[in-house]
């Protein structure tokens, strides 16, 4: 679940100020701009799922988890308030509210990549990722959008190819969705934070992508919410890849302690 996290960190500085090239420097330093990369809330709430998934116990029922994946996005989430939450989940957090809002936001679908991998069948995989929407966004398209992608990442991961995994999900999640290539959807493409405007382009990034570094460019390319946009594509890429080593090193080094030592455990865990 890396992936998502560094696709977060990739496009952080380009979140407000599209740059619909493929060519940056991955991680800054490139005089585009002086904003610096840095994980966002995105990469926290992924962290929290994360964490939640890690202490899930066998045959644990639903809402035991959903109660522990509150606790756990709580914990993160109140730790890093300046980590750039949206109004409804900063109040949420801040508030300590349990109750979920109604969100069709594309956050649901961002934090989606831990239950890809934590999940011992695709079957899983949705419904996990189904709970860690509905805490939150229990709009049907915050939860359609967080079990598109962990479908994906499932199937990613068990070796399924590009166009098996675009059949089902346009299938199942999002009919008639990938009608349009990259270069088509890049000059109009502006800022959307709803998962059925971010999925289907993140998605198309991924089918689009050549190796994971790829598909978080492709993910930047496109403008408008481009830290949810490479976070959902790689998240997929990873699981489809791979993550280069030095990629990794350099990411990690953007994460506080407690950040890395979870996405340690859940590597050792779950992705081995």
């Amino acid at each position: 679940m890396f992936g998502a996290i560094i696709g977060d960190i990739v496009g952080s500085r380009f979140e407000f100020d599209d740059h619909k090239s493929k060519t940056f420097g991955l991680f800054g330093n490139d005089g585009i701009m002086d904003i610096p990369c840095e994980y966002t809330d995105d990469s926290v709430m992924t962290v929290a799922a994360a964490d939640a998934l890690l202490n899930r116990e066998m045959q644990e029922d639903d809402d035991t988890f959903k109660k522990r994946l509150v606790e756990k996005m709580h914990y993160h989430g109140r730790k890093r308030l300046n980590a750039g939450f949206g109004t409804l989940l900063y109040r949420w957090l801040k508030d300590g509210s349990t109750a979920a809002y109604n969100s069709w936001g594309n956050g649901s679908a961002a934090r989606a990549a831990p239950a890809g991998w934590a999940a011992h069948s695709l079957e899983e995989a949705e419904r996990l990722a189904g709970l860690t929407a509905e805490v939150t966004h229990n709009h049907p398209q915050g939860i359609r959008g967080a079990q598109a992608v962990a479908a994906a990442i499932w199937m990613a991961r068990r070796g399924k190819d590009k166009e098996a995994i675009r059949k089902y999900i346009e299938q199942k999640y999002y009919p008639n969705a990938f009608l349009k290539s990259l270069d088509e959807i890049r000059p109009d493409h502006a800022f959307d934070e709803s998962c059925q405007g971010t999925v289907p382009v993140a998605l198309e990034a991924f089918y689009e992508s050549n190796s994971f570094e790829d598909a978080l460019r492709n993910a930047v390319s496109v403008g408008g919410d481009s830290d949810t946009l490479a976070d959902i594509a790689g998240g997929i890429a990873e699981a489809y890849y791979g993550i280069p080593d030095l990629i990794r090193s350099e990411a990690m080094a953007f994460l506080d302690d407690e950040m890395r030592e979870i996405v340690v455990r859940f590597k050792e865990k779950y992705q081995k």
